[in-house]
């Protein structure tokens, strides 16, 4: 696919699509693992913060 677009680049599209996902992986891992620790929790102003961030 990569070859189609950019014929004469020369460029290794699954190498690196491989480490991104290696990647993507291992920081889901842990940021899962550091969330659960808030599963139960309650949150006392997320209504707030919902009505600051939220998109008009």
């Amino acid at each position: 696919m990569l070859d189609k677009v950019l014929p004469h680049a020369m460029l290794k599209a699954k190498p690196n699509l491989e480490s991104r996902i290696k990647t993507l992986k291992r920081d889901w891992a842990i940021s899962h693992k550091e969330a659960d620790q808030f599963k139960y929790r309650s949150f006392l102003y997320y209504d707030q913060l919902t009505a600051i961030y939220t998109k008009d």
